[in-house]
C-alpha cells in the first residue's frame, strides 16, 4: 500500500510547501537542528504554536535574526515564553524567539531602559519599525531557559500578518526524519443510545495488532449505528526520543475519505478547543491524550477538513466494513491503522439517563448554583454540551463535579465571607484542592466588601484557605556587611508555601533595582553591571508579598569599590 500512494505523497508534500517561501529564512541557531517538540503537538490546554530545538543541554548558544526586518515585540515574562522576542519581516511573517536567556547587547540596553523606567521586570513593549532593525545572521539573543520551560531549548514560530502560528517546518528548515509515526491505543466511541461497540454503548478500547511492516489492525469489531474512533499517536525523528506531534490524521471508511485533522495552521484563539478534540475524561484518568476523530458540538478547529458526517461512520446493515486510520508526519512518512467491522444490531437498547432538574445544566443559556455561602455562575456556552453536574457545599468546602469535563470559557465561584473575623478576612483566598491529600493551590481572589469571587475554567473541589504566614526570604551569595567589590550579582532565594509570591521590589540606597525571578529555583538575581550603585556602603532592601498581603522585608548593607 505505500509503495502506491508514494508518488500521490510527494506531491502533496510539494504542494504543502509551494505557499510558502523556502529559501527565504536561515536557521535561528548554527548547529543542525534537533527538535524537542514539534508543531501543534498537543499540550496542556493548549496546542504547540512552534518547534523547540534542543541547545545542547546548555543555555547561551547564539540565536540569529532568521532574514532582515525590525524587532516588533520585546515580551520578558516570568512565565510563559520568559524572554520573547519578535521580528517582522518584510514578507509579512512574523519570526518568534522564546525563553531567551537574554537579548543581544543593543536590545538588551533597550529592554534594560523600559524595566528601569516602569520599575518593573516584566515589560512588554513595540519598538518602532527604525528603533531596532536587524539583518539576515544578526545576533539577536542568546538561547535560555527562562519562562515556563522545562530545560535548555529554543522555541521558535513563525507567525503570519494575522498573528496564526504556521508550522516552520513549511518554510524549507531541514530536519531529518526517517522514522515512522506510531499508535499507542485506539477507542471507539458509540454516538449515542441507539449505537453499540461490541455490545457496548459506551467508550470501548480495541487490542492494537502490529504488523511487520509497521502499520496496525485489530480484531473485528461487532458495531451498529453511528461509531467514532480515536488513537493515542505520536511521531519522533531522527536524532531525539521525545515523543512528538503528527503532521496530520486521516481517516477512511470503506475507501473513501470522511475525515483529516491538518496540523499546519492554527489561531490562538481556537487553541482552547483542545480539551474538546482530546478523550478529556480518559486524559484526566489516564494521562493519555486519545484524539477522536470526529467532531463534537463546539469544536470549530480550523485544522479539520474533508470531513463526512463530522467523522462519525455509519453501520446500518449486515454488510461488513473497513475504517482506516492514516497518520503522517510532516516529512510524509506515514502508518495505517485498519479496523474491520461487522454490522451487527445489539441486543438490548438501554433506558434513557434521566435528568436531574436540580443539577442540570443547559449549556446555552446561563447557569447559576448557589448553597450555604457559596455560588457558582456559568455564562452561556461555558460547557460545549448539556450535562448533569455534581454540586454540594459543607464547611466551606465546595465539590464542584470531578475535573472530567472539558470548558469552553471562564466560570466564576463566590464566597460570602461575612461570618468571619474582620482580621481573618484580609488573609482568605479561594482555592482549589488537588490530589489525595488535597492540598490547596491558589486561584486568583478578588476581594468587594464581604465577597470573594475568583474565575476558573475547571471543574473540582474549592475551599476557603487562609494564608497567615510571611514569603521568606534568604541570601545566596552574600551576606551583611560583605565586601562584594568582586561579586558580578546579588542572588536571594524567596518563597512562600501557600498563597504564593504576588510582587517584588528591591532598592539599592534606596534607588529601585531591577531583580529577575526565576521561579523555576526560587531566586531573584540583580547585576551588578547595571551600576546603581555607586557609593563604597551600600544599603539593600528587598520586600517580597504574597498574594493575600503578607509581606516580608530584608536588608543588608554591603561594600563595594
Amino acid at each position: 500500500m505505500k509503495y502506491l500512494i508514494f508518488p500521490i505523497l510527494c506531491l502533496q508534500f510539494v504542494l504543502a510547501h509551494a505557499q510558502y517561501p523556502q529559501d527565504y529564512f536561515r536557521s535561528p541557531l548554527d548547529i543542525d537542528l534537533v527538535l524537542a517538540g514539534t508543531f501543534g503537538e498537543l499540550r496542556s490546554n493548549h496546542f504547540h504554536s512552534g518547534m523547540d530545538i534542543k541547545t545542547q543541554q546548555r543555555t547561551g548558544l547564539n540565536v540569529y535574526a532568521v532574514a532582515e526586518g525590525y524587532v516588533s515585540r520585546i515580551d520578558v515574562s516570568n512565565y510563559g515564553y520568559g524572554k520573547a522576542l519578535y521580528i517582522t519581516h518584510p514578507n509579512g511573517y512574523v519570526s518568534v524567539y522564546a525563553h531567551l536567556e537574554k537579548y543581544a547587547p543593543e536590545i538588551e540596553k533597550y529592554v534594560k531602559a523600559c524595566q528601569y523606567a516602569k520599575e518593573s521586570y516584566e515589560v512588554e513593549e513595540f519598538p518602532a519599525a527604525s528603533e531596532l532593525p536587524v539583518s539576515a545572521g544578526d545576533l539577536v539573543a542568546l538561547s535560555g531557559n527562562t519562562g515556563s520551560s522545562g530545560g535548555p531549548h529554543l522555541h521558535f514560530e513563525i507567525r503570519d500578518n494575522a498573528e496564526r502560528p504556521i508550522n516552520p517546518m513549511l518554510f524549507g528548515f531541514e530536519v531529518p526524519d526517517k522514522k515512522l509515526p506510531y499508535i499507542s491505543s485506539v477507542y471507539a466511541y458509540p454516538k449515542d443510545r441507539n449505537s453499540h461497540v461490541n455490545e457496548s454503548k459506551k467508550r470501548v478500547e480495541l487490542r492494537l495488532i502490529p504488523k511487520s511492516d509497521g502499520d496496525y489492525t485489530v480484531a473485528p469489531i461487532e458495531a451498529f449505528g453511528e461509531i467514532g474512533f480515536g488513537i493515542e499517536s505520536n511521531d519522533e525523528l531522527d536524532g531525539a526520543n521525545n515523543k512528538n506531534g503528527l503532521g496530520s490524521i486521516e481517516t477512511f471508511f470503506n475507501g473513501n475519505k470522511n475525515f483529516q485533522i491538518d496540523f499546519k495552521r492554527f489561531s490562538f484563539a481556537e487553541t482552547k478547543h483542545l480539551n474538546r478534540y482530546i478523550d478529556y475524561e480518559l486524559y484526566k484518568d489516564k494521562s493519555a491524550r486519545v484524539q477522536k476523530l470526529f467532531i463534537q458540538p463546539g469544536n470549530t478547529l480550523s485544522m479539520f477538513k474533508d470531513v463526512e458526517n463530522d467523522g462519525y461512520v455509519k453501520i446500518e446493515d449486515s454488510t461488513d466494513s473497513v475504517y482506516k486510520i492514516r497518520i503522517l508526519d510532516f516529512k510524509g512518512n506515514d502508518t495505517w491503522l485498519s479496523i474491520p467491522i461487522v454490522a451487527k444490531p445489539a441486543k438490548e437498547i438501554l433506558e434513557a439517563y434521566e435528568l436531574n432538574p436540580n443539577t442540570y445544566i443547559n449549556a446555552s443559556t446561563a447557569n447559576e448554583l448557589e448553597q450555604e455561602n457559596v455560588s457558582v455562575n456559568f455564562r452561556p456556552n461555558t460547557f460545549y454540551e448539556d450535562f448533569n453536574i455534581d454540586f454540594s457545599v459543607r464547611s466551606d468546602t465546595l465539590r464542584l463535579h470531578k475535573d472530567v469535563v472539558p470548558l469552553m470559557n471562564y466560570y466564576s465561584i463566590q464566597y460570602d465571607i461575612s461570618n468571619y473575623a474582620d482580621d481573618d478576612k484580609q488573609q482568605l483566598f479561594i482555592a482549589q484542592l488537588y490530589g489525595y491529600y488535597q492540598r490547596p493551590s491558589y486561584i486568583s481572589t478578588k476581594r468587594i466588601g464581604d465577597k470573594l469571587s475568583a474565575s476558573t475554567k475547571t471543574l473540582g473541589t474549592f475551599a476557603l484557605a487562609r494564608d497567615t504566614v510571611n514569603p521568606s526570604i534568604r541570601p545566596v551569595n552574600f551576606k551583611d556587611k560583605q565586601w562584594l567589590s568582586k561579586s558580578s550579582s546579588l542572588v536571594l532565594k524567596i518563597s512562600d508555601d501557600l498563597s504564593g509570591i504576588s510582587n517584588y521590589r528591591a532598592t539599592i540606597n534606596g534607588k529601585w533595582i531591577l531583580m529577575e525571578y526565576e521561579y523555576k529555583r526560587n531566586t531573584l538575581t540583580y547585576d551588578f553591571s547595571d551600576n546603581i550603585n555607586t557609593d563604597t556602603e551600600n544599603n539593600f532592601k528587598l520586600i517580597v508579598t504574597d498574594n493575600v498581603g503578607n509581606s516580608a522585608t530584608f536588608e543588608a548593607t554591603f561594600y563595594r569599590k
